[in-house]
């Protein structure tokens, strides 16, 4: 019985480090693609004909959007 034990808390050990590395992988891809979509987002805000007051009042919600 006790053998059976030590192999199922190792199989928890294993699979969480592998759980772990998976989500380490996942945050390092989202935190890449948000920083792409950041970057592709100043470049069309650099390159367009509307002033910064504009566009802030383009993405920002009115009032009665808020409630």
């Amino acid at each position: 019985m006790e053998q059976k034990i030590e192999k199922a808390q190792l199989d928890v050990v294993k699979a969480k480090a592998k759980y772990d590395a998976a989500l380490a992988t996942l945050k390092d891809l989202m935190d890449k693609r948000d920083g792409l979509k950041r970057d592709e987002l100043i470049a069309a805000i650099m390159k367009s004909d509307k002033s910064y007051d504009q566009i802030l009042q383009f993405i920002q919600p009115t009032d009665q959007e808020k409630g």
